[in-house]
């Protein structure tokens, strides 16, 4: 079935309302999930992957390891990037802008992905970034984002790992400057990665607005799954509504 932009922001909102983000963070991880499936990136396969992490109330809070003038060291528990990195980049966005520039090591943390949006608000406030991660088991593939200062899109590029022995797969690497354009792809010989892909800023503005006159694909079953996380926040403030009544 076919959704606007609009029902699609809505509905996040309130599925990542329901699981008990509270406000300020259900919007952030709506509009990472938006970001990706409006600009061509599986935005809702991303958030089918992220379900089983991001309704994280039992998992450790976030961790600040390391600080230093120019670096940042976090340990996010295995909880979701949709929870964790939109609180990391604004640290390392105040850093980088104070000092320059800034390298971010996070470790322990799924759905890496969704860094692409936060490069995006790093680049309007004048802030070049760079991120590197790797992902899956057998196979791995390796991922690297880069956006310059003050563009609209970033580039993208993902390739396979023939022998993934030294895979980090649960750690996202950030560099942030306001020096320098940090921009960069995945290279290196056919017989280090296959599958190889690259999507260029111009790829991202041509999907954005393709999805945007268009509309946007969404399966029955996802939408129907969506909906009944979503319904968490009418039912709690159907409960409240009811319980302060019966207090007056």
């Amino acid at each position: 079935m076919l959704i606007s932009s609009n029902e699609l922001t809505a509905l996040l909102k309130r599925v990542f309302e329901g699981m008990g983000y509270p406000v300020g963070y259900y919007e952030d991880a709506a509009a990472l999930v938006k970001w990706l499936q409006v600009h061509g990136e599986q935005g809702f396969g991303e958030l089918q992957r992220a379900l089983p992490y991001v309704a994280d109330r039992q998992r450790p809070a976030l961790q600040l390891l390391a600080e230093e003038s120019q670096s940042l060291l976090f340990d996010c528990h295995g909880r979701s990037a949709l929870n964790c990195l939109p609180s990391i980049v604004e640290l390392a966005e105040t850093k980088a802008l104070e000092q320059g520039c800034v390298n971010v090591k996070v470790r322990n943390c799924h759905n890496r992905k969704f860094v692409l949006k936060l490069l995006v608000d790093c680049a309007r406030q004048g802030i070049s970034g760079l991120a590197y991660w790797q992902n899956g088991k057998q196979p791995v593939s390796e991922h690297v984002a880069s956006i310059a200062a003050g563009a609209v899109y970033p580039t993208y590029s993902e390739a396979l790992l023939v022998d993934p022995a030294t895979a980090d797969t649960q750690t996202l690497t950030l560099l942030l400057s306001t020096r320098i354009d940090l921009l960069g792809q995945l290279h290196g010989s056919a017989s280090q990665r296959s599958g190889y892909r690259q999507v260029s800023p111009e790829q991202f503005a041509r999907a954005g607005q393709g999805a945007l006159e268009g509309g946007m694909d969404i399966s029955i079953e996802l939408w129907q799954q969506l909906n009944q996380l979503a319904e968490a926040v009418l039912v709690e403030n159907s409960e409240q509504s009811r319980s302060g009544a019966g207090g007056r």
